[in-house]
């Protein structure tokens, strides 16, 4: 059975998918984290606006993670990490 990712996941695969690259273009988040178009362009805005990411043109357009992205991602870890103690899947 496929479980609905929640939204919070989402998020935090892509800022590891960005963190992890030290920048990634749109079409790679768009395949690696197995999004729509409409529904990357809506978590890529919420994440910029949140100042979680930023958006840099070069050639083309890549996503940086911001280092309120990279303590966004740690503090994550440490809640994954204690609901893993427990056995609570989160």
């Amino acid at each position: 059975m496929n479980a609905k990712r929640s939204r919070i996941s989402i998020l935090t695969e892509i800022l590891k998918l960005i963190g992890e690259s030290g920048g990634m273009k749109p079409t790679h988040i768009l395949y690696k984290a197995n999004l729509s178009h409409p529904r990357m362009k809506k978590y890529l805005a919420m994440l910029i606006e949140g100042g979680f990411i930023e958006e840099v043109k070069l050639k083309r357009t890549v996503y940086r993670i911001t280092e309120k992205g990279e303590r966004f991602i740690s503090e994550i870890k440490k809640i994954e990490k204690f609901s893993d103690a427990f056995g609570v899947q989160i």
